[in-house]
């Protein structure tokens, strides 16, 4: 298991866990979900995506949401009422290192800064493993989602994400 692929923050909150996990490396241009799962044999009903959001009116918020890769987000509907915002977007890539210091296709729920709210759609959580983001580009974590439990700012929200 080569743990220097992922960076200090994510490798420590691993280690202090005790959960059983296992780091797969990938190339940078195989990190989308659908192209990793198909080039490296896992399963997509496993992988899961942590996507973050931010509101577009009134006070700005962002909120990370992490979802299974087999449903669908649901921005304008469910995150828009639970943020409290008329308006909402996903954010930018370029906001996206800056509020996580990690790259699209890389984000992992468990590199995330402690004050950044993390939804988990329950769906997530019935899982045996899920197939997250390794906080950068070049690695996937394979873990049982019960370690989400331990963020800091973790919420399980029912529909969080609707089937594809």
């Amino acid at each position: 298991m080569n743990m220097s692929l992922l960076p200090t923050n994510v490798r420590s909150r691993l280690k202090r866990s005790q959960f059983a996990f296992e780091v797969v490396a990938c190339d940078p241009d195989d990190s989308d979900t659908a192209v990793f799962v198909e080039k490296y044999g896992h399963s997509i009903q496993d992988s899961a995506n942590c996507i973050l959001v931010k509101t577009k009116t009134g006070e700005e918020k962002f909120v990370a949401c992490l979802v299974l890769a087999t449903t669908k987000l649901d921005v304008n509907k469910r995150v828009r009422k639970k943020i409290c915002a008329r308006k909402v977007s996903f954010v930018s890539a370029e906001e996206v290192r800056a509020l996580t210091g990690m790259e699209l296709g890389g984000v992992t729920p468990l590199g995330l800064p402690d004050e950044l709210q993390l939804w988990v759609d329950a769906r997530v959580m019935g899982r045996e493993i899920i197939i997250i983001g390794g906080g950068k580009r070049d690695c996937k974590i394979i873990v049982a989602p019960t370690i989400l439990k331990q963020i800091p700012n973790m919420e399980i929200a029912e529909d969080l994400a609707l089937p594809i």
